[in-house]
Protein backbone atom coordinates (compact mmCIF):
# COMPACT_ATOMS: atom_id res chain seq x y z
CA UNK A 1 0.00 0.00 0.00
CA UNK A 2 1.23 3.47 -0.65
CA UNK A 3 -0.16 6.59 1.23
CA UNK A 4 0.26 9.88 0.57
CA UNK A 5 1.75 11.53 4.21
CA UNK A 6 0.26 14.91 3.13
CA UNK A 7 2.17 17.04 5.87
CA UNK A 8 5.82 15.84 4.55
CA UNK A 9 4.80 15.55 1.24
CA UNK A 10 5.21 19.27 0.47
CA UNK A 11 7.55 18.05 -2.76
CA UNK A 12 4.66 16.40 -3.91
CA UNK A 13 1.78 18.51 -4.27
CA UNK A 14 2.61 21.85 -2.33
CA UNK A 15 -0.91 22.96 -2.34
CA UNK A 16 -2.35 20.27 0.42
CA UNK A 17 -0.89 21.37 3.77
CA UNK A 18 -2.86 18.11 6.04
CA UNK A 19 -1.49 15.70 7.93
CA UNK A 20 -3.77 13.14 7.57
CA UNK A 21 -2.11 10.06 5.50
CA UNK A 22 -4.61 9.19 2.26
CA UNK A 23 -4.94 6.61 0.05
CA UNK A 24 -3.55 7.58 -3.45
CA UNK A 25 -5.15 6.15 -6.50
CA UNK A 26 -4.02 7.29 -9.84
CA UNK A 27 -6.82 7.05 -12.64
CA UNK A 28 -6.10 7.18 -16.78
CA UNK A 29 -9.36 8.01 -18.41
CA UNK A 30 -10.20 7.47 -21.82
CA UNK A 31 -13.00 7.82 -24.67
CA UNK A 32 -14.77 4.81 -25.52
CA UNK A 33 -12.37 4.95 -28.92
CA UNK A 34 -9.31 5.58 -26.79
CA UNK A 35 -8.88 9.33 -26.71
CA UNK A 36 -7.51 10.81 -23.46
CA UNK A 37 -10.28 12.65 -21.14
CA UNK A 38 -8.29 15.27 -19.61
CA UNK A 39 -10.97 17.81 -18.35
CA UNK A 40 -12.70 16.18 -15.46
CA UNK A 41 -13.22 17.88 -12.39
CA UNK A 42 -13.16 15.91 -8.91
CA UNK A 43 -16.96 16.17 -9.00
CA UNK A 44 -16.43 13.88 -12.16
CA UNK A 45 -15.62 11.11 -10.01
CA UNK A 46 -16.86 8.46 -8.17
CA UNK A 47 -14.55 6.50 -5.73
CA UNK A 48 -15.47 3.27 -3.59
CA UNK A 49 -13.98 1.08 -1.42
CA UNK A 50 -15.70 -2.35 -0.29
CA UNK A 51 -18.35 -0.67 -2.15
CA UNK A 52 -18.57 2.29 0.08
CA UNK A 53 -18.29 6.28 -1.66
CA UNK A 54 -15.23 7.88 -0.43
CA UNK A 55 -14.91 11.98 -0.12
CA UNK A 56 -12.05 12.68 -2.15
CA UNK A 57 -9.80 15.18 -0.63
CA UNK A 58 -7.17 15.46 -2.82
CA UNK A 59 -7.41 15.76 -6.30
CA UNK A 60 -4.64 16.90 -8.93
CA UNK A 61 -4.89 16.55 -13.08
CA UNK A 62 -1.28 15.55 -14.80
CA UNK A 63 1.20 18.11 -13.52
CA UNK A 64 2.81 15.74 -10.76
CA UNK A 65 6.29 14.28 -10.17
CA UNK A 66 7.10 10.64 -11.61
CA UNK A 67 9.40 8.14 -11.29
CA UNK A 68 9.45 5.06 -14.25
CA UNK A 69 11.58 1.94 -14.79
CA UNK A 70 12.17 0.93 -18.30
CA UNK A 71 12.56 -2.58 -18.26
CA UNK A 72 13.67 -3.78 -21.22
CA UNK A 73 14.46 -8.05 -22.47
CA UNK A 74 18.04 -8.14 -23.71
CA UNK A 75 18.21 -11.57 -24.04
CA UNK A 76 19.49 -13.86 -26.69
CA UNK A 77 15.99 -13.99 -27.99
CA UNK A 78 15.99 -10.40 -28.80
CA UNK A 79 19.00 -10.34 -31.42
CA UNK A 80 19.69 -9.07 -34.63
CA UNK A 81 16.70 -6.37 -35.97
CA UNK A 82 14.59 -7.01 -32.40
CA UNK A 83 17.86 -5.38 -31.01
CA UNK A 84 18.04 -2.72 -32.96
CA UNK A 85 14.00 -1.76 -32.83
CA UNK A 86 14.30 -2.30 -28.81
CA UNK A 87 16.77 0.43 -28.65
CA UNK A 88 14.96 2.92 -30.98
CA UNK A 89 11.80 2.09 -28.70
CA UNK A 90 13.83 3.13 -25.49
CA UNK A 91 14.87 6.23 -26.93
CA UNK A 92 11.21 7.52 -27.68
CA UNK A 93 10.30 6.72 -24.52
CA UNK A 94 12.70 9.16 -23.59
CA UNK A 95 12.32 11.25 -25.74
CA UNK A 96 8.65 11.69 -24.30
CA UNK A 97 9.10 11.96 -20.44
CA UNK A 98 9.09 15.57 -19.18
CA UNK A 99 12.36 17.52 -17.96
CA UNK A 100 11.68 17.04 -14.34
CA UNK A 101 10.96 12.86 -14.85
CA UNK A 102 12.86 10.48 -13.06
CA UNK A 103 13.78 7.53 -14.94
CA UNK A 104 15.77 4.37 -14.52
CA UNK A 105 17.04 1.91 -17.25
CA UNK A 106 16.45 -1.76 -16.48
CA UNK A 107 18.15 -4.69 -18.34
CA UNK A 108 16.35 -7.93 -18.19
CA UNK A 109 19.20 -10.86 -19.46
CA UNK A 110 20.11 -13.67 -16.77
CA UNK A 111 19.84 -11.35 -14.17
CA UNK A 112 18.20 -7.37 -13.67
CA UNK A 113 20.91 -4.95 -14.43
CA UNK A 114 20.80 -1.52 -13.49
CA UNK A 115 22.61 -0.30 -16.68
CA UNK A 116 21.16 3.32 -15.74
CA UNK A 117 20.17 4.51 -12.46
CA UNK A 118 17.13 6.40 -11.40
CA UNK A 119 17.93 10.21 -12.33
CA UNK A 120 17.12 13.15 -14.60
CA UNK A 121 19.77 12.36 -16.85
CA UNK A 122 18.76 11.96 -20.06
CA UNK A 123 21.74 11.67 -21.92
CA UNK A 124 23.23 8.99 -19.68
CA UNK A 125 19.74 7.17 -19.96
CA UNK A 126 19.88 7.88 -24.01
CA UNK A 127 23.81 6.31 -23.95
CA UNK A 128 23.10 3.17 -21.42
CA UNK A 129 20.16 2.52 -24.06
CA UNK A 130 22.30 2.63 -27.24
CA UNK A 131 25.05 0.04 -25.82
CA UNK A 132 22.37 -2.59 -25.31
CA UNK A 133 23.42 -5.93 -26.28
CA UNK A 134 21.83 -9.38 -26.08
CA UNK A 135 22.44 -11.30 -23.34
CA UNK A 136 21.34 -14.30 -21.32
CA UNK A 137 18.31 -15.94 -20.56
CA UNK A 138 14.35 -14.48 -19.81
CA UNK A 139 13.91 -15.34 -15.83
CA UNK A 140 10.76 -12.97 -16.82
CA UNK A 141 9.07 -13.32 -13.00
CA UNK A 142 11.91 -12.55 -11.36
CA UNK A 143 12.68 -9.78 -13.26
CA UNK A 144 9.23 -8.40 -12.60
CA UNK A 145 9.17 -8.60 -8.85
CA UNK A 146 12.81 -7.40 -9.08
CA UNK A 147 12.16 -4.46 -11.77
CA UNK A 148 8.52 -3.35 -8.76
CA UNK A 149 10.68 -3.43 -6.00
CA UNK A 150 13.60 -1.27 -7.38
CA UNK A 151 11.45 1.46 -8.69
CA UNK A 152 9.13 0.88 -5.87
CA UNK A 153 11.87 2.33 -3.62
CA UNK A 154 11.26 5.57 -5.52
CA UNK A 155 9.26 8.82 -4.24
CA UNK A 156 5.77 9.57 -5.84
CA UNK A 157 3.76 8.12 -8.80
CA UNK A 158 6.03 5.21 -9.56
CA UNK A 159 5.28 3.06 -13.03
CA UNK A 160 6.90 0.57 -14.75
CA UNK A 161 6.90 -0.44 -18.40
CA UNK A 162 8.74 -3.99 -19.02
CA UNK A 163 9.13 -5.20 -22.42
CA UNK A 164 9.60 -9.02 -22.49
CA UNK A 165 8.79 -11.96 -25.68
CA UNK A 166 6.33 -13.13 -22.46
CA UNK A 167 8.39 -16.39 -22.27
CA UNK A 168 9.85 -17.39 -18.61
CA UNK A 169 12.97 -19.15 -18.23
CA UNK A 170 14.51 -20.60 -15.27
CA UNK A 171 12.33 -18.09 -12.67
CA UNK A 172 12.02 -18.90 -9.41
CA UNK A 173 8.78 -17.12 -8.59
CA UNK A 174 5.43 -18.66 -9.81
CA UNK A 175 3.38 -16.17 -12.02
CA UNK A 176 0.97 -16.12 -8.73
CA UNK A 177 3.66 -15.24 -6.74
CA UNK A 178 4.55 -12.14 -8.61
CA UNK A 179 0.44 -11.50 -8.87
CA UNK A 180 0.86 -11.38 -5.39
CA UNK A 181 4.28 -9.43 -4.82
CA UNK A 182 2.59 -7.07 -7.51
CA UNK A 183 -0.66 -6.29 -5.58
CA UNK A 184 1.33 -5.19 -2.65
CA UNK A 185 2.89 -2.70 -4.60
CA UNK A 186 1.95 0.60 -5.54
CA UNK A 187 3.28 0.43 -9.14
CA UNK A 188 1.83 1.43 -12.11
CA UNK A 189 2.77 -1.79 -14.75
CA UNK A 190 3.03 -1.38 -18.35
CA UNK A 191 3.88 -4.92 -20.08
CA UNK A 192 4.37 -5.08 -23.64
CA UNK A 193 4.61 -8.37 -25.02
CA UNK A 194 6.36 -9.13 -27.99
CA UNK A 195 5.37 -12.17 -30.01
CA UNK A 196 2.16 -14.15 -31.59
CA UNK A 197 0.23 -14.88 -28.51
CA UNK A 198 -0.76 -12.82 -25.47
CA UNK A 199 0.37 -13.60 -22.06
CA UNK A 200 -2.28 -13.58 -19.14
CA UNK A 201 0.17 -12.78 -16.66
CA UNK A 202 0.71 -9.07 -18.44
CA UNK A 203 -3.11 -8.76 -19.08
CA UNK A 204 -3.75 -9.22 -14.81
CA UNK A 205 -1.02 -7.29 -13.78
CA UNK A 206 -1.90 -4.72 -15.50
CA UNK A 207 -5.35 -4.52 -14.60
CA UNK A 208 -4.48 -4.62 -10.98
CA UNK A 209 -2.32 -1.74 -11.15
CA UNK A 210 -4.18 0.99 -13.38
CA UNK A 211 -1.80 -0.15 -15.99
CA UNK A 212 -2.16 -1.37 -19.98
CA UNK A 213 -0.92 -4.16 -21.45
CA UNK A 214 0.44 -3.79 -25.06
CA UNK A 215 0.68 -7.00 -27.64
CA UNK A 216 2.52 -6.64 -30.39
CA UNK A 217 3.41 -9.27 -33.28
CA UNK A 218 6.02 -7.02 -34.63
CA UNK A 219 9.25 -4.50 -33.06
CA UNK A 220 8.49 -1.98 -35.66
CA UNK A 221 5.27 -1.32 -33.11
CA UNK A 222 7.18 -0.80 -30.44
CA UNK A 223 8.15 2.88 -30.97
CA UNK A 224 4.48 3.86 -30.77
CA UNK A 225 3.50 1.56 -28.02
CA UNK A 226 6.35 2.90 -25.63
CA UNK A 227 5.34 6.46 -27.04
CA UNK A 228 1.62 6.33 -25.65
CA UNK A 229 2.82 5.12 -22.42
CA UNK A 230 4.89 8.38 -21.89
CA UNK A 231 1.61 10.07 -23.22
CA UNK A 232 -0.50 8.16 -21.19
CA UNK A 233 1.75 9.27 -17.58
CA UNK A 234 1.61 12.78 -18.62
CA UNK A 235 -2.11 12.84 -18.79
CA UNK A 236 -3.61 11.02 -15.49
CA UNK A 237 -6.09 11.81 -12.56
CA UNK A 238 -4.79 12.59 -8.59
CA UNK A 239 -7.43 10.91 -6.47
CA UNK A 240 -7.11 10.78 -2.43
CA UNK A 241 -8.77 9.91 0.30
CA UNK A 242 -8.75 8.94 3.71
CA UNK A 243 -8.94 4.76 4.01
CA UNK A 244 -11.60 3.95 6.39
CA UNK A 245 -10.74 1.78 9.56
CA UNK A 246 -10.12 -2.00 8.32
CA UNK A 247 -7.63 -4.62 9.67
CA UNK A 248 -4.40 -5.05 8.82
CA UNK A 249 -3.34 -7.37 5.56
CA UNK A 250 -7.05 -6.89 4.81
CA UNK A 251 -7.49 -6.20 0.82
CA UNK A 252 -9.71 -3.43 0.43
CA UNK A 253 -11.37 -3.04 -3.53
CA UNK A 254 -11.31 0.37 -5.09
CA UNK A 255 -13.81 0.97 -7.72
CA UNK A 256 -13.20 4.52 -9.67
CA UNK A 257 -16.57 5.36 -11.49
CA UNK A 258 -16.52 8.30 -14.20
CA UNK A 259 -19.09 10.03 -16.60
CA UNK A 260 -21.51 7.68 -18.89
CA UNK A 261 -19.16 7.42 -22.27
CA UNK A 262 -15.50 7.28 -20.78
CA UNK A 263 -14.08 4.77 -19.24
CA UNK A 264 -11.30 4.42 -16.77
CA UNK A 265 -8.42 2.73 -15.57
CA UNK A 266 -7.06 2.82 -11.82
CA UNK A 267 -5.57 0.45 -9.31
CA UNK A 268 -8.48 -2.66 -7.80
CA UNK A 269 -7.24 -2.26 -4.41
CA UNK A 270 -4.68 -2.16 -1.70
CA UNK A 271 -3.28 -3.86 1.23
CA UNK A 272 -4.51 -2.14 4.93
CA UNK A 273 -1.09 -1.62 6.39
Amino acid sequence: MRWLALGLSCWLLGQFSTGTDLVEVYATVTTVSGRPVTTLTRDDFVVREGGVPQPVSVFAVGDFPLSVALALDRSWSMAGDRMRDVRSAGRAFLDNLRPEDEAMLLAIGSEVETVAPLSRDRDAQYAAVATLEPWGSTPLHDAIIEAVDRIGRARGRRALLILSDGDDRYSRATADEVVAHVRRAAVLVYPVALGRHRVPLFDEIARLTGGRAFHLEKTADLEAAFTAVAAELRQQYLLGYEPPAGAPGQWRPIEVKVPRGMRVRARMGYLAP
